[in-house]
């Protein structure tokens, strides 16, 4: 069996929450594919399982004391913060991120994370309400600025009972996202070809590099198509979610020019922007920067259609019935993946009411998109006028849910799997 991890060292921390159950045979995975492990535990955690049960599966003592008087100057946490390539928190429950969030060391474990400068990827699992809370999705989108990997959550029935996101990625799931991070190209390339297309990449945030060089295009909000000089035809769309995309592809070192409908966002760091009204006017804007672009990404939410004749003065009411004419608008995202030569990576979106992956995945084909990812609209805490969403990736061959969470932390998510696709599209892994 391939060992992509060989000679690659993981600590291993276990949180008190039901799915520290799943740790067991993570270990075994990872131990598998050659790596050596240390495992540390919360007081919390050796209530849902023994210490003596992962010593046994790692063949290394557990640690749960924050001074170990059998370690060097009795300081275990700061020697086990230098052996480990990465740390890996899973479980990672609602407690342990708030703690880590707030920098606190009470525990061994968040001892640890302060102690390190190694890679911190947590897998936080819990329920479905916890997750959604607005301070678990705060806590987590500093933990990603911060540079902290955040592995899911999974989507799916809990110990609870109920049905939704907040499940901890599966051992497999969580042993490919280590291989992905540590095992070096050719021999995670060679692991991952063994596998199902649909398996999950990484989901934390990109390292500032990982774009650099490359210029990224990105739509976002809504258009204006006027009727006369009052009113106009546009929809519910804030921008966040584009606005959201663009910060964490700046964050990850591209060039990211925004196209921008009539928003009231703050520009991100380090982002050019361009505003726009109208859905010509955007299809102008995009057209002329395209051919410059490595990535496209069009999150704006343009109108279909625009009035034939728009009235030079302001429409009176003195009809009941009042007809107007209207004509399609250019078709932006088409017009890009149609393109010829220098034809950027192109992603689109698909906002939908009812049979969301059907119509997205038509949307791809038809279009000849490289990505599409669709969200469901008219969803109370979903989508637009919301500080949430959820999506639905799709690409041929494979698929990946990115589960409810605040925009901010989605974004970061998204450009991850993007920059993932890209790579693979350019023939770089």
């Amino acid at each position: 069996m391939l060992q992509p991890l060989a000679k690659k060292r993981i600590l291993l921390g276990i949180t008190g929450g039901i799915a520290a159950y799943k740790g067991a045979d993570l270990v075994r995975r990872l131990r598998e594919v050659g790596a050596e492990i240390q495992v540390a535990m919360t007081p919390a955690a050796t209530t849902f399982v023994a210490p003596l049960t992962f010593q046994a599966v790692s063949g290394r003592p557990v640690h749960t004391e924050l001074l170990d008087t059998s370690a060097e100057a009795g300081m275990g946490h700061i020697e086990l913060a230098r052996w480990a390539d990465l740390i890996l928190i899973a479980p990672a429950t609602a407690d342990f991120l708030a703690r880590l969030a707030q920098g606190m060391a009470n525990d061994l474990l968040s001892t640890l994370c302060l102690a390190t400068d190694q890679p911190i990827a947590v897998a936080p699992a819990m329920n479905r309400l916890m997750w959604q809370n607005v301070a678990t999705q705060d806590n987590c989108r500093l933990l990603a600025r911060r540079g902290v990997k955040i592995w899911g959550p999974g989507v799916g029935e809990q110990a609870c009972g109920e049905i939704g996101a907040g499940r901890m990625l599966e051992p497999v799931e969580l042993c490919n996202l280590v291989i992905a991070q540590l095992g070096t190209q050719n021999d995670a390339a060679e692991f991952h070809s063994e596998l199902p297309v649909a398996t999950p990449f990484p989901t934390g945030p990109l390292a500032p590099h990982d774009l650099q060089g490359l210029t990224v295009l990105i739509t976002a909000g809504p258009t204006r198509e006027a009727l006369d000089p009052v009113r106009f035809i546009s929809n519910r769309s804030t921008g966040k979610m584009g606005f959201a995309v663009a910060d964490a592809a700046a964050a990850a070192g591209a060039r990211v020019v925004l196209v921008s409908g009539p928003v009231t966002l703050k520009t991100p760091s380090g982002v050019e922007r361009i505003d726009v009204e109208s859905a010509v006017e955007m299809h102008k804007a995009v057209m002329e920067r395209s051919r410059q672009a490595d990535i496209f990404i069009a999150t704006a939410a343009v109108a279909d259609y625009r009035a034939a004749h728009p009235a030079e003065q302001k429409i009176k009411k003195t009809r009941d019935v009042l007809t107007l004419e209207l004509v399609r608008n250019p078709d932006i995202l088409a017009e890009v993946a149609a393109l010829r030569s220098h034809r950027p990576f192109t992603v689109g979106f698909a906002a939908e009411t009812h049979d969301v992956l059907q119509y997205a995945d038509d949307k791809r084909r038809r279009k000849n998109l490289d990505m599409i990812a669709a969200n469901q609209v008219g969803v109370a805490g979903s989508g637009f006028e919301s500080e949430q969403n959820e999506l639905h990736v799709l690409w041929e061959g494979g698929e990946r849910v990115l589960p409810l969470a605040d925009k901010m932390l989605l974004g970061q998510q998204l450009i991850t799997l993007i920059a993932e696709r890209y790579r693979l599209w350019k023939g770089e892994l």
